[in-house]
């Protein structure tokens, strides 16, 4: 089994903490002057910006982000892998359970500064806010106590992202900081998870490991053909596909080499 520190009960309070406290948002008592102002203050910055912080909650993005952990340390990369499940679920509970409008569908167009497609249902909530922290908490929780600090910037990314969503026009302040707390959540809960996986995992020569390569020419297809959310994003894709092409090269020399690095310093 692998290594994974445990997770303090305080630690575990936390996403429900941050759900009541954000309470006033996600129940839209200051909306919609909190979302317009929000929205407002985000805009002088280029779009450009914005949806590339949207693109960390892109699942595709993601992965074309982390694919050097293919390589470098399969460990983080199964531990936000680990999360993933978690995430899922619980964004297709919200927007499958509550009809929540999008900021478009609510206020003038005119009032608010729109990236990208105009939204308007299933809000509640921001996947992508959910997508990022529960790959910034699972990557978070599965590194070792002594230094994890120096890491917390993963949260700052994240948070990036869920503003990003305020300011494309696309989720409430409200949908963010629900989001955020079921990301965090996702991730620790994928901490556990892999805690159960065995050491195996982590060799080049894995069948589990031989998949993830497999998804991640997939990952490289998709970036090079599909726009992702924003047609701003098309230079980064193309990055991310070259970054993920040559983690995918690096892997098959591991393959044939027999030697890799199993990440278990991390």
């Amino acid at each position: 089994m692998m290594q994974v520190a445990p997770i303090a009960m305080r630690v575990w309070l936390l996403p429900g903490v941050l759900l009541v406290l954000a309470a006033p948002l996600w129940l839209h008592t200051f909306e919609p002057a909190t979302f317009i102002a929000i929205n407002h203050l985000c805009a002088p910055i280029a779009a450009p910006v914005w949806t590339g912080l949207s693109l960390l909650g892109n699942g595709w993005g993601i992965l074309g982000v982390t694919a050097p952990l293919l390589v470098y340390s399969p460990r983080l990369l199964w531990a936000w892998l680990c999360a993933a499940p978690f995430a899922i679920l619980f964004a297709r509970l919200g927007k499958g359970l509550i009809e929540s409008p999008r900021p478009a569908a609510v206020v003038d167009n005119a009032q608010m500064r729109v990236v990208g497609e105009l939204l308007h249902n299933v809000s509640m909530p921001s996947g992508h806010t959910l997508t990022a922290f529960a790959v910034a908490s699972g990557i978070y929780f599965a590194l070792p106590l002594k230094g994890r600090a120096r890491y917390l910037w993963l949260f700052l990314l994240a948070a990036g992202t869920g503003l990003s969503r305020i300011a494309v026009g696309a989720h409430w302040p409200g949908d963010v900081l629900v989001g955020m707390s079921l990301g965090l959540l996702a991730g620790m809960l994928g901490s556990r998870l892999l805690a159960r996986m065995g050491t195996q995992h982590l060799r080049p020569r894995s069948w589990s490991l031989r998949l993830i390569a497999l998804l991640m020419v997939v990952t490289v297809y998709t970036l090079v053909t599909e726009v992702q959310d924003f047609e701003e994003n098309r230079p980064m894709q193309w990055v991310l596909a070259l970054v993920v092409a040559a983690s995918l090269l690096v892997f098959v020399r591991q393959n044939l080499t027999g030697k890799g690095r199993t990440g278990e310093q991390f």
